[in-house]
């Protein structure tokens, strides 16, 4: 392990691109849909042994925090089967059609699933969501000036077939995330980034 002492400097402190060596790599599972199971053998930079590491390819995805003019937030329920919980969300989506812009998939996503459309768009924060075993990374939104906004032929099905769509008051949703009611991760990134940006006076700053 590295061991550097003193804090790093104001402009220093960041995440850092690195790639180790891949002996080999193959697929564990791969189809036709956009997320695939991979194994690499790996070796540290300069030393011979080699290890396994599974890499889970996501194309990434976005989420909204949609809050209207009483600061509420439009939030979901939707069941999911890997985690054995029906959770409370935001609208999401994967960033699944190609090159498209990330907040042109969450304008998509907002409409398709609470058919709504907003005039403000920020991005919140860009996060990954578990960078120990997938590249996923979450685009998170703020959408504000909301109006109601069909969602043309876009059928819901599957999970979403079942999704209950809500509004709640932005105060009640923070004392959800703090009691360790709502653990969604992407909702609690969302609302506690939203929380510090209010108190530091700075959500309406460019």
């Amino acid at each position: 392990m590295t061991d550097v002492s003193g804090s790093e400097g104001q402009h220093e402190l960041a995440d850092r691109p690195m790639a180790w060596p891949v002996v080999s790599s193959k697929d564990l599972h791969r189809d036709d849909w956009v997320v695939a199971l991979r194994e690499d053998r790996i070796t540290r930079p300069g030393h011979p042994e080699e290890f396994s590491r599974l890499s889970l390819e996501h194309p990434g995805a976005v989420v909204v925090l949609a809050v209207d003019d009483d600061e509420r937030v439009m939030c979901l329920r939707q069941y999911r089967h890997t985690s054995g919980h029906e959770f409370v969300e935001l609208p999401a989506g994967l960033r699944d059609a190609g090159d498209e812009p990330a907040v042109e998939t969450a304008r998509r996503e907002l409409r398709e699933e609470v058919e709504l459309d907003a005039a403000d768009w920020r991005l919140l924060l860009s996060t990954y969501s578990s960078a120990g075993i997938t590249d996923e990374v979450h685009e998170i939104f703020l959408a504000r000036g909301l109006t109601h906004a069909p969602r043309g032929d876009f059928e819901m099905e599957h999970e979403e077939a079942e999704m209950e769509r809500f509004w709640v008051p932005m105060a009640d949703l923070l004392d959800a995330v703090l009691e360790g009611r709502v653990r969604q991760g992407p909702l609690v990134q969302a609302v506690l980034a939203y929380d510090v940006l209010k108190h530091r006076g700075t959500l309406d700053a460019p």
